[in-house]
């Protein structure tokens, strides 16, 4: 790619991918392997039930050939990925809307298009900011509509990360609903495998460190928004979420202690992961019907 002398803008003036059409089985492996690796007893749902909100991050998934990955592990190319050069990834947040829940053993459609994309400059310099809608179809009808916030820059960011790691224990946070978890290197592997996420930030320690200025493997994103979730299914499996909206703040560590803490309320709640040093490294709203 060419040196990132011009705005980013300035790349992706004429940038406009058409909208992709992805189909998957819904088969149950997949709830199931995620299941297990939340040290859950059982599936949380098998062919016919309902599939978790945000649980269809595990479906419709692609593996790229080798050649096709970048040095630290994302793709070089891609529909929706913006001709920058020295293209960085960040995961910023996202919102779902259900109508209806997705159900497993029944096959079903994705449509992924471009809905913006927005040039900033913040405080680490000039960044993209993009975001992919996606509707997913079941039974002829749109069963839900997620919506993906990315943000890119050109080149190493000069991130103010933590020197070393904390893993002392959250101390107790005002909220009825909390959940602990302390990710270790084994189950951000697990994890990456699940979603198809080859990004080394996540299972090499030394490019961790070494490129990226941080401290330890790097705890996915998506990881912390499903542990949120996760605090309403298991303190109100009857609630039915029908939208959901949630924002990544501050990275956290393998290593770190994770509390997930929500307070709900009669129509809503609020979620936040927090450890001991960052009150919010996440956080979400959800809502329900």
């Amino acid at each position: 790619m060419p040196s990132a002398s011009l705005p980013l803008g300035s790349y992706v003036e004429s940038w406009n991918p058409g909208p992709l059409t992805d189909e998957d089985a819904l088969h149950p492996g997949p709830a199931a392997a995620v299941s297990a690796l939340l040290d859950l007893p059982d599936s949380v749902a098998t062919s016919g039930d309902p599939l978790p909100p945000l649980w269809q991050w595990f479906y419709f998934l692609h593996w790229p050939a080798q050649r096709q990955l970048g040095p630290d592990g994302h793709l070089r190319d891609a529909r929706f990925l913006p001709p920058i050069p020295d293209r960085q990834r960040m995961f910023a947040g996202g919102r779902c809307e259900i109508t209806e829940p997705l159900r497993l053993g029944e096959p079903a459609a994705r449509v992924s298009s471009l809905t913006a994309v927005t040039a900033k400059r913040g405080r680490t310099g000039e960044l993209l900011f993009v975001t992919e809608r996606q509707e997913f179809r079941q039974y002829g009808r749109t069963c839900l509509v997620e919506e993906q916030d990315i943000v890119y820059r050109s080149g190493r960011g000069a991130g103010q990360h933590p020197a070393a790691l904390d893993d002392r224990a959250v101390p107790l946070a005002e909220g009825p609903w909390q959940l602990r978890l302390r990710p270790d290197p084994t189950l951000l592997f697990r994890f990456s495998a699940l979603t198809a996420n080859a990004h080394r930030i996540h299972y090499d320690a030394p490019y961790c460190h070494d490129t990226e200025g941080y401290p330890g493997l790097v705890v996915h994103g998506p990881l912390l928004a499903l542990l949120m979730l996760e605090s309403v299914r298991r303190n109100a499996p009857e609630r039915r979420i029908r939208s959901l909206s949630y924002r990544l703040h501050r990275p956290a560590f393998a290593g770190e202690h994770l509390l997930a803490v929500g307070t709900p309320s009669a129509r809503q709640a609020q979620l936040c992961v927090a450890t001991h040093r960052e009150a919010r490294h996440a956080s979400a709203e959800v809502t329900f019907t």
